[in-house]
This record gives C-alpha cells, structure tokens and sequence, in this order.
C-alpha cells in the first residue's frame, strides 16, 4: 500500500465513507485504505455478478466494515443509505462498452438515471456530504491531439460513453446549482489486484491477465501499435482520497494519467516477460470492438498534479509484477 499524507490520514478518521461499488475492484481496494485510515465504512453493491462485485475481494476486512446489498436503482433505498454519511465515493456502475451497445437502457439506469438519483437523495438527506464521482476517460471519444487534457472536447463513441457523460455533468452540476460538495475524476485504464477478469466486457488488460496466468495466448486487435496510459490501482485510491480530502478539489474536474504511454504489442511483451512465459497473436478486431476503439489515448494529469499534488508512484511494470503475482495465488476466485 502507498503511504496517505499526514493530512489526509487526519481527514478520513473516525469519519463515515460510503462507497457505491465497493465490493467491486476499486471500492475494495479503496475500502482496504479507508479502513486503515480509521474511517467508519459502508459498502453498498448489488453483488450482480456481471459487473465485477465479489465478495473475495473484501475478505481482509470483512469484519472490519459494514455490507448493504443493494442496486443503486434502487432510488427509495438510496435515501437512507446516504444519510449521514461525510463522504460519498460513488463508483458503481456498469463499465462495459460493448454491453452499452447490446443493452443501452441498463447502462442508462446506472450510469445515468441512478446518478442523478443518489444525488437528489444527497440534496434533501445529506447536503453536506463530499461526493466523488468516478468518471472515465471514455467520454472524451476518438482524441483530437494528445496528451487529452480537461478542455479536450467531449465526443463518446458508445453509449457508455454518453451516459457516463451525463453522469458526471449531474455530478457538477449540482454543485453549481445546489452547492453539493462533488468532485470528477476521470480515470484512465485502471488495473491491479481484485479486478474482474472473467471475460473481455469490462477491460482487455484484465482478461489478459487471466490469459497469461493460464497460459492461454493473448489475442491482439489490430496491428498492436495504437497504444494506452495505465494507473495502478492503488494511485487511483490516493487520487480518490485526496480528491475528498482536499477544500480545492470540490467542484473541480480531474484527469487521472500517466507520464508514460506503451503499446498494447509491448504491453502483450512486457506481461510474458515478467510472468516468464505466453505467447501473443494479432488479430482483426471484431467489428462490434471496432465501431466503438478510440485509437491512441493518453491523459494530461497536470491540473490534479498542480492542484492536489498527485501523480502516480507505481511504475507499469511495478504495478503489473504485483497483478501477475496476485492471480497466480487468487485466480480460483476471479474466473
């Protein structure tokens, strides 16, 4: 685990956190931080098994936390869920692009319907709540230069994409409006430890991973150069803390990013030789992955590095060392 700052370990203890998704890979992980910190925890997770909960994941701290299960649809049991809470990190939601596709109205509900209601359940129970809203880089679509930083203009290429969009403006919005304390970030390919990697739905570097550890071949779309930024996951949680823990950060929207990007050919390369053996392939991508790819990303996090003070600490190959290791001892209850 990185080490919080004097302050923001200060901040969070004794303090009542809630966080939607949290059984998920990065409210757990996140959970695992906040419980060390002292804070008083609440997860709230529907547990359905496609979106990547599992109840593994918070075994360390099972006894340490409290457990509600329940959908963030659920408007009337989001009212009393958010009372009385200090903060808010609200990361549920349903994260594949391609399952957008498939079934636009359920990632609508989530991404963007319970957005608004967890909000408004905010406003008349518990205005004075800091909320942190997981947004996705996802909303800034094909990038029209590079690094994309937040004045890049907002262009999704799925319904993900869109949704996710309106989430984060209802976010901000209500902020302007209301004064509701809540801050965007924006994260980019977060990986690591306790992330789903059953299939390809929700992330390629997950099912990569499960394809290394089995010793399957890593398939490649494209021509392998178009290439991605990636946090570890425990940057993501100091990046959340600070975001919560810090008066300038309300109101604001921040990029998460890397200095460097890789390949996804390199990626594939760096993976085998750090597990000591696999095998990759390229291949066409399928066309349903290819309406929606957008090409070459990386983020500009120089506004959260100027206002906050992060960057992220865990070098790539670092962060996927760790992962490797993680399913070559845990995988039975990941697949």
């Amino acid at each position: 685990m990185l080490p919080t700052p004097p302050a923001v370990s200060e901040f969070f203890r004794d303090k009542k956190v809630l966080i939607t998704g949290g059984v998920g890979f990065i409210g757990s992980n996140l959970a695992q931080y906040l419980v060390d910190l002292g804070a008083n925890v609440l997860l709230v997770d529907s547990l359905i098994p496609k979106y990547g909960g599992n109840l593994y994941n918070i075994a360390p701290i099972r006894e340490k936390i409290r457990l509600n299960i329940a959908d963030i649809r659920d408007e009337h049991g989001l009212r009393f869920l958010v009372q009385n809470q200090d903060v808010i990190f609200n990361l549920a939601g349903q994260v594949s692009h391609t399952d957008s596709m498939v079934d636009p109205y359920a990632d609508l509900e989530i991404n963007a319907r319970s957005q608004l209601s967890l909000l408004e359940a905010c406003r008349h129970g518990n205005p004075e709540a800091t909320i942190v809203f997981a947004s996705t880089r996802q909303i800034y679509g094909r990038p029209q230069y590079l690094p994309v930083d937040e004045a890049h203009p907002l262009q999704p290429v799925d319904v993900n994409g869109i949704n996710k969009t309106a989430g984060e403006w209802y976010h901000i919005l209500y902020h302007k409006v209301y004064e509701l304390k809540t801050v965007s970030l924006r994260l980019t390919n977060t990986y690591g430890p306790r992330m789903r990697i059953k299939d390809a739905r929700q992330t390629f570097l997950g099912w990569w991973l499960r394809q290394i550890v089995e010793g399957q071949t890593v398939k490649i779309y494209g021509d392998g150069t178009q290439f991605r930024d990636f946090n570890f996951v425990d940057d993501v949680v100091s990046a959340l803390l600070l975001a919560a823990a810090k008066e300038d950060a309300i109101g604001q929207i921040y990029n998460l990013g890397a200095p460097e990007a890789i390949s996804l050919l390199d990626l594939a390369q760096l993976m085998i030789e750090l597990h000591g053996h696999g095998s990759y392939e390229i291949v066409p991508f399928p066309p349903d992955r290819r309406r929606i790819d957008i090409g070459d990303y990386q983020g500009d996090f120089g506004k959260i590095r100027r206002d906050l003070g992060w960057e992220p600490l865990i070098t790539l190959r670092e962060g996927l060392a760790q992962s490797l290791v993680y399913y070559d001892h845990h995988l039975k209850h990941y697949v």
